[in-house]
């Protein structure tokens, strides 16, 4: 009898040893236990948060305050380089295109990028005010030229870019600051259905005061992305224009044709709306802002 209570104790021991949940034997490739964390201290970058604390979330699903921000890219100077201008209609959402009238490939660019729904500007070519020398000298919009001279070297553009919806600047750091020259200019850009974008060549800038006065619509620029290409400079510019999107609802980026720039955008315009950015066309925008 006693042999047989000792047998019957055992058995219970093995099963009330299998039904109560034991520690797991540790794995040499499992990791170590999580710490748990105090107040105020934030996860490791990939590390696992302690069971029962609140997750840290990554500053890309942190969503934008005050709705959904909108971001408009204005690649600039195309026209002049068919291999750039290509690589600019492979960006993987829509954006915007100043094309630089009568250059080699101005009229191909400014077709297939509207045939792909981007909105297309032309690159008006404007004085400078220090001597600058490239393929535009000879049609620049320039200060103290007649009304009359400045309506059909316009007439010319649009002819060369006919799917534009409105007007930048190429250069312009002393045409835009003169406020006579851009009055004229502005009126005839209404008369023509066209609305303008200041590049912001300088900030002596007439450009929006005298859209203004036209009754025309206007934008302007508040970022420029690759004026250094290092990746740590233009990433502290994009996260700028991110940063201004969500703090006021829009913003204008401008950036160039270049392979480095187009490569750095092609990288990161996918993750914008996980940041609560909505990518936009200039049109769009503006569209967006029509009173």
């Amino acid at each position: 009898m006693l042999m047989l209570g000792a047998f019957l104790a055992g058995l219970l021991a093995v099963a009330a040893a299998l039904l109560v949940p034991g520690r797991q034997p540790e794995s040499p490739f499992s990791p170590p236990p999580p710490t748990p964390m105090k107040l105020g201290q934030t996860a490791a970058p990939g590390s696992t948060p302690a069971p029962g604390s609140a997750p840290v979330p990554s500053p890309a699903a942190v969503p934008a305050p005050r709705g959904e921000g909108r971001l408009a890219i204005v690649v600039d100077g195309l026209g002049y380089d068919p291999s750039a201008d290509a690589e600019s209609l492979k960006l993987p959402e829509k954006v915007t295109l100043a094309v630089i009238p009568f250059g080699p490939s101005s009229r191909r660019i400014a077709q297939a990028a509207r045939s792909r729904g981007f909105t297309v500007l032309i690159h008006v070519p404007m004085e400078p005010e220090s001597p600058a020398s490239d393929r535009t000298e000879g049609f620049r919009m320039r200060r103290g030229m007649p009304r009359d001279e400045m309506n059909a070297l316009l007439t010319r553009m649009m002819q060369d870019v006919p799917q534009a919806a409105g007007a930048s600047n190429h250069m312009g750091s002393a045409f835009t600051a003169d406020r006579e020259a851009m009055a004229i200019y502005a009126a005839l850009l209404r008369g023509k259905g066209l609305y303008l974008v200041d590049s912001v060549t300088t900030p002596r800038s007439t450009a929006i005061v005298a859209a203004r006065a036209a009754g025309i619509r206007a934008a302007r620029r508040d970022v420029s992305l690759d004026a250094d290409l290092s990746p740590g400079e233009m990433r502290a510019r994009w996260d700028k224009a991110v940063s201004i999107a969500r703090e006021k609802g829009a913003a204008v980026l401008v950036c160039h044709g270049r392979p480095e720039t187009l490569r750095f955008v092609a990288g990161l315009l996918p993750g914008l709306r996980s940041l609560g950015i909505r990518p936009v066309t200039l049109a769009e925008l503006l569209d967006d802002r029509k009173e």
